[in-house]
């Protein structure tokens, strides 16, 4: 299979406003990891959860429980899941304004849409299900699914994977920019109020808007007319 033009979208901060899911789920997190007598530490406060946004899960854990035991680490991958997916269906978040307008935009015109994403697989999966994306996005790659090390690896074998002659790569963290730049993609990198000063260094273009990207996006009225 070879794909001629491919849009990758990480999807915590850029689809998604995770910042009103990732809380509560780590604070439910950590309320039982103490009960469990796991853990004896602090909570996390809101910015040291928001800043550990985008990373895979194995980063998360040493950035917020350094020194834990495996079987904390293990519980803790648990718990965080499950209550990621409660949250999820009690729709504590929603996708950004004009997500998934913008996403049946581009699928009309035929662009091959993939979600690319350091989380872990089943909260990726939940997550599409419930804003009902699956039938807009040809695949979900995630380090979960793939136990990939980096978003540059996880770009690296979407690419090869599905032999991607041109793609774009969409996202909210240096890390999405960084696995962009070093696959060769053209960078689009997204600030919706929440990107440090530096975070989307290197980027092609940065949007404050999701239906921004259309302005950007020049070469998508052709993709059909190769197809044909």
């Amino acid at each position: 299979m070879s794909i001629p033009y491919a849009i990758l979208f990480d999807m915590d901060g850029t689809l998604l406003q995770t910042e009103k899911l990732s809380t509560p789920a780590f604070q439910r997190t950590f309320d039982q990891l103490r009960k469990k007598s796991l853990w004896e530490g602090e909570t996390p406060d809101e910015s040291e959860i928001t800043n550990i946004l985008g990373m895979t899960i194995d980063q998360v854990w040493n950035k917020l429980l350094p020194g834990a035991s495996d079987e904390a680490i293990e519980a803790a991958d648990t718990f965080l899941l499950e209550n990621e997916i409660q949250l999820i269906h009690e729709r504590v978040t929603d996708l950004y304004p004009g997500v998934l307008d913008t996403l049946r935009d581009l699928h009309a015109r035929g662009a091959a849409l993939f979600v690319a994403s350091n989380g872990q697989e089943a909260y990726i999966d939940a997550l599409c299900d419930e804003y009902n994306l699956k039938p807009l996005l040809t695949d979900l790659y995630s380090a979960g699914r793939f136990r990939t090390r980096t978003k540059n690896d996880l770009v690296a074998k979407l690419l090869k994977d599905y032999q991607v002659k041109k793609a774009i790569m969409v996202g909210d963290r240096h890390s999405d920019v960084e696995a962009g730049t070093s696959n060769g993609l053209f960078t689009i990198g997204c600030d919706f109020g929440f990107a440090k000063p530096g975070e989307l260094n290197g980027a092609d273009v940065i949007i404050t808007d999701f239906p921004q990207l259309l302005d950007h996006l020049p070469e998508i009225d052709t993709i059909k007319q190769s197809q044909t």
